[in-house]
């Protein structure tokens, strides 16, 4: 294979003399979470010399700058394109997309002959009242004036007869158009939903991008044209995938199943149909290299100075500024790597998938990943009323869970909420949550406070806080708690900071968290658990407390 990347250039077609016309296809997509590599293939004949094959089938959109070509079995030349090509690519249509019209045809079909059935329905009432009518003039005629007794009589029963007939049959007639009417809907939905289908399979424009791609092919040892392939790579920015996770905990056997999945989706304006798909976390759009340190230069000068200073350094950043010579001051965004190895993650779908343009979100699974947990309450009562059902896990797979914007939480299969998942990588923790425990009350009393609110005396200088913390067990069951509370803490030395807790917690500063208290304890049926936690902060006459 001979493989040439070219900057292409945008110029109009000559002829036809000798080109040969290919139609390709989408063989293979990596997905990015902001854009796609996207590799297309087309097979080709040719006699030995040199030709054009001619690829009028790209998207219109497709960014002609990216492309980079491949052929095996010739020797590439040069290759030209352009926008807005629209050349005749033959009347045979692919059989999935004859397939969807034939669908459609029948379906309208159906609909069409249900249509017909009721007009013929309401045709036969409107005969039957027509007959009704006509027997009701009938015995209003003249003719009948001068009909003996018994003769009206006998009149008279036959019209009443076949108008009640008549009638009957009319009723009958409409029930039947009005029943039948009930069952268009379901043949309008099916005739919408085979539209719907036939669309996602041609949805193009007519508009397309065109290749022109030059190649020779040389007299070979057998007889016959020259048989290769020609391969088209480029990327955009109109299609994605982003993993999505459904978690599942079952409390019986304290396990966690992480059901994984990846939502992808495209609109280059042609359905991807049996591709190959590969899904990467790179992102090829943003920062590729590291940012650059600038020297920092500090001074310092006399109290009368600073003003001008100042003057003299906008100056200078402007005038560096006018020269390019200043980077821009926003901090770059940087993509969080993942993998074992510091690199991006890549996962290849181990089947073809189709995904057609435009349409909705497409999931595809991932493959489960089921973990044992470790449950406990964890209680907030600074912020929350109740406390939180936790599961705490380690991830003994050898894959990485990587983070997403949509995590579905489940407890014994019920839905209980959703929220962002943080990574978790292979060998790492997690704590995940999975909704409230009602009946763990938690309450946090301010029981002194020497700001005023409770009569006691000010000082300018200190502030000093007590307050209650209570967790009420009102569950049938014993419940492992972690319970999380504060207080302030200062890396001034003048700020004299002094704090007091009974119980004494069972860990401080969990997780280099600082000023966090953790008091852990297994709290029975009906069983109230308090604290008390006091502070005190102290600093120099003068100063002001931040």
């Amino acid at each position: 294979m001979r493989a040439l990347a070219l900057c292409l250039i945008l110029v109009p077609l000559p002829g036809w003399a000798d080109d040969i016309l290919v139609s390709s296809r989408v063989e293979a997509v990596t997905l990015f979470p902001d854009g796609a590599a996207v590799t297309r293939s087309a097979d080709f004949e040719l006699p030995a010399g040199t030709h054009r094959l001619i690829l009028a089938d790209l998207p219109r959109t497709t960014p002609l700058a990216t492309v980079r070509v491949a052929v095996e079995g010739a020797t590439l030349g040069s290759v030209s394109a352009r926008r807005d090509f629209v050349l005749p690519r033959g009347a045979e249509t692919p059989p999935e997309v004859a397939e969807a019209e034939a669908e459609v045809e029948r379906r309208r079909t159906a609909l069409d002959a249900a249509m017909a059935e009721i007009s013929r329905i309401r045709a036969g009432a409107q005969g039957a009242e027509a007959r009704a009518a006509f027997l009701g003039r009938l015995g209003q005629g003249e003719g009948a004036a001068a009909m003996g007794v018994e003769d009206l009589q006998a009149l008279a029963r036959m019209i009443g007869a076949e108008t009640e007939t008549a009638l009957t049959d009319s009723i009958a007639a409409r029930d039947r158009a009005a029943a039948a009417e009930r069952g268009l809907e379901p043949l309008r939905e099916a005739l919408a939903e085979a539209r719907q289908a036939l669309a996602a399979l041609v949805p193009e424009e007519e508009a397309r991008a065109m290749l022109a791609i030059t190649v020779t092919a040389a007299d070979g040892p057998v007889e016959g044209p020259t048989e290769g392939k020609v391969t088209v790579g480029y990327t955009v920015n109109t299609a994605r995938w982003m993993p999505v996770y459904d978690i599942r905990l079952d409390r019986a056997e304290s396990r966690v199943m992480i059901e994984r999945g990846a939502l992808v989706s495209q609109e280059t304006g042609e359905s991807w149909t049996g591709v190959a798909l590969g899904l990467s976390t790179a992102r090829p759009g943003g920062q590729t290299g590291p940012s650059e340190l600038r020297p920092l230069l500090r001074r310092i000068s006399d109290p009368g100075e600073e003003a001008e200073a100042s003057v003299v350094r906008g100056d200078r950043m402007r005038l560096a500024l006018a020269r390019g010579a200043i980077a821009a001051a926003a901090p770059p965004v940087r993509a969080r790597a993942t993998a074992f190895d510091g690199l991006a993650v890549h996962y290849d779908y181990p089947v073809a998938v189709d995904i057609a343009t435009g349409a909705d979100n497409l999931r595809l699974a991932l493959g489960d990943l089921e973990m044992p947990a470790d449950l406990l309450a964890e209680a907030v009562p600074e912020r929350d009323d109740n406390a939180y059902l936790m599961a705490s896990i380690v991830n003994g797979s050898d894959e990485i869970v990587l983070p997403s914007a949509q995590a579905m939480f489940y407890l014994d299969g019920r839905f209980v909420g959703q929220q962002p998942l943080e990574l978790i990588p292979a060998g790492g923790k997690a704590l995940l949550p999975f909704g409230p425990i009602d009946g763990l009350r938690l309450t946090r009393i301010v029981r002194e406070r020497n700001e005023g609110d409770r009569g006691v005396l000010t000082k300018s200088n200190e502030r000093s806080e007590a307050v209650r913390i209570a967790v009420e067990n009102l569950t049938g069951e014993t419940w492992p708690l972690r319970l999380l509370d504060w207080v302030p803490y200062s890396e001034q030395e003048d700020l004299k900071i002094s704090w007091q807790a009974d119980p004494a917690p069972s860990e401080t500063d969990p997780d280099g968290r600082r000023g966090i208290l953790e008091w852990r304890f297994e709290l029975a049926p009906g069983a109230t658990r308090e604290v008390a936690l006091s502070h005190r902060m102290v600093w120099p006459e003068g100063k002001v407390l931040d």
